[in-house]
């Protein structure tokens, strides 16, 4: 193993002071900057993206201040098919999609371990806020991070054994205020810029917009309640997502939510907070960090949604890599399409996708 390790370059604070933090410990660090925008999407953002051309100038600025070697990837038509395709073809399909973890275990992980490969370095980084560490039988987890305010553990749970081998992630021993702050003190132009935006190809996150503008044939469709009955009309199931409030336009004499989608017929399905409450989850493709035992339950926590609370769950498996997830309480509106995290206290063990929201 030698000290050569590149570092995915956002041009935002938290890569920017992870380039410092790693040279400082002695790493020979190259920053990687990806181009992953289509010409159709540039001069349109507002500058909260880690992937606009401003932030390739700001990666590179900074990586002439710490004296690091700093190159950017063109790999535009790879997202368009990995990530924004796939965006807009979940939604049709009626899923609620995450594509900024689509991102990192199709773009970005693979490119940076592709990238050390070449060029013989022994490590990769990113400024994530998350830990890696190594478990009992050589196996890599991921914890939280220091700043659990924070915390990015969730959206790293598909990273594979090679990648995590590899992975440093200096930003994650660091609360915010902290990074902030060193990038200050070290004179960098980034120290008070904003957090990127969610969603990176995304305009001002007017996702409904961005639909209407990319899917050729959004079909109108009709607003049911659970017993069949038509209430009212919307303009497309790729605008809705499970939980949702807004935009019914249905004068109910109290609040009503979207509670389920049939993307055969198009309807949607409403009703009231009580509805979007569910026991249990189908979850596929799981990824498992930490050695399980599938042929018993699995006790954990999951997280459903970045941010959101964990919830104490019963793993059942149906194969190594497909389980029903049951809650020790009812969770609201959980989204085929989104992430089931994992963790065993503060440890992410793995994780998977929704397939579908049950009883």
């Amino acid at each position: 193993m030698n000290n050569k390790v590149i570092l995915a370059m956002s041009g935002g604070v938290d890569s920017s002071v992870s380039a410092f933090i790693l040279k400082k410990r002695g790493y020979s660090v190259t920053g990687l900057t990806f181009r992953v925008w289509p010409k159709s999407l540039c001069g349109k953002h507002a500058g909260r993206s880690c992937c606009s051309m401003d932030a390739i100038h700001d990666a590179r600025l900074v990586c002439a201040k710490l004296d690091i070697p700093h190159y950017v990837v063109d790999c535009q038509g790879l997202f368009q098919k990995e990530v924004i395709d796939d965006f807009l073809r979940q939604y049709e399909e009626g899923l609620t999609p995450n594509p900024c973890i689509v991102c990192n275990e199709h773009i970005k992980f693979p490119i940076l371990l592709q990238k050390a490969k070449e060029t013989g370095a022994s490590y990769i980084a990113t400024g994530h806020y998350a830990r890696v560490f190594k478990a009992g039988a050589g196996r890599y987890l991921i914890k939280e991070a220091k700043d659990k305010s924070k915390d990015q553990s969730y959206v790293l749970f598909g990273l594979k054994q090679d990648m995590l081998s590899r992975l440093l992630l200096p930003a994650g021993d660091h609360t915010k205020v902290k990074i902030r702050q060193r990038a200050k003190r070290l004179g960098l132009a980034v120290h008070d810029k904003p957090d990127s935006q969610e969603i990176c190809f995304i305009p001002d996150n007017k996702t409904a917009r961005f639909i209407k503008d990319n899917i050729s044939d959004v079909k109108p469709g009709c607003i049911l309640d659970k017993a069949g009955k038509v209430l009212g009309n919307h303009d497309g199931i790729a605008l809705f997502t499970i939980g949702q409030r807004e935009g019914l336009r249905i004068a109910y004499g109290r609040p009503i939510y979207v509670i389920d989608k049939d993307p055969d017929t198009g309807d949607i399905i409403v009703g009231e907070k009580k509805d979007t409450f569910k026991k249990s989850i189908m979850v596929k493709e799981i990824n498992w960090l930490d050695k399980i035992d599938t042929a018993r339950p699995v006790k954990a926590y999951a997280r459903l949604r970045y941010k959101h609370p964990k919830a104490i769950v019963v793993i059942k498996m149906l194969s190594k890599h497909n389980a029903i997830v049951e809650f020790h309480q009812p969770q609201s509106s959980p989204c085929p399409g989104q992430a089931a995290v994992f963790y065993k206290k503060d440890t992410v063990i793995g994780g998977g996708w929704i397939q579908e929201a049950l009883a």
